[in-house]
């Protein structure tokens, strides 16, 4: 397949949360050990009027990543107990990234079953917790980009907007109203998320 380069990041964040969706995230271990899932759902974070982004009150050493080009890897510890994958997507000083929630398992699945010590396909990558741990992501991986040897995404025909499913963001407290959540409709390895009411 062919592989996205930086043109493909430079677009605005909205609009590149859906088309993510369908692309191939990799993942080249050694001894030539291809990790691959399609990713299935994202959600948008933008910067200074965004409440829920790291970056809304300005670059600290915790988000500087945010503030990077386009197609680098903003990988954060959350809540004491798993890592989380995004993409920065905004202008580079500016900030902006798209949070990885979910992938299909497409590559490299034996691994990815020792990785979480389980095998239901449907429950491999369906969160964003779940998805680090099976691709071995880790805090190591922060400010890495996608246009190197072990990691970059693959294109993949696009989704069709009439399959593609928007709500709100998920487990946030501020900004809560934002519709910034985007997923493929009936996807079953999208993740089992309550919503904001």
């Amino acid at each position: 397949m062919e592989r996205l380069e930086n043109q493909f990041y430079e677009i605005p964040t909205l609009e590149l949360a859906e088309k993510l969706l369908g692309k191939i995230f990799v993942r080249m271990l050694p001894g030539n050990i291809a990790l691959r899932g399609r990713i299935v759902e994202t959600e948008a974070y933008l910067g200074l009027h965004d409440e829920a982004c790291h970056a809304w009150r300005g670059m600290t050493p915790r988000n500087r990543i945010m503030f990077h080009a386009p197609g680098t890897m903003y990988v954060y510890f959350s809540y004491g107990s798993h890592y989380l994958l995004n993409i920065v997507s905004e202008p580079q000083e500016s900030a902006g990234a798209l949070l990885i929630r979910a992938m299909e398992p497409v590559e490299g699945i034996g691994f990815m079953e020792k990785q979480r010590g389980q095998s239901k396909l449907t429950s491999l990558m369906s969160g964003p917790g779940k998805l680090t741990k099976a691709l071995a992501i880790d805090k190591s991986c922060n400010g890495r980009d996608l246009f190197g040897e072990e990691f970059f995404l693959e294109d993949a025909p696009p989704v069709p907007e009439s399959m593609i499913g928007t709500s709100a963001r998920v487990g946030i407290s501020r900004s809560r109203e934002l519709p910034w959540r985007k997923f493929i409709l009936h996807n079953p390895h999208v993740s089992k998320v309550r919503l904001p009411e």
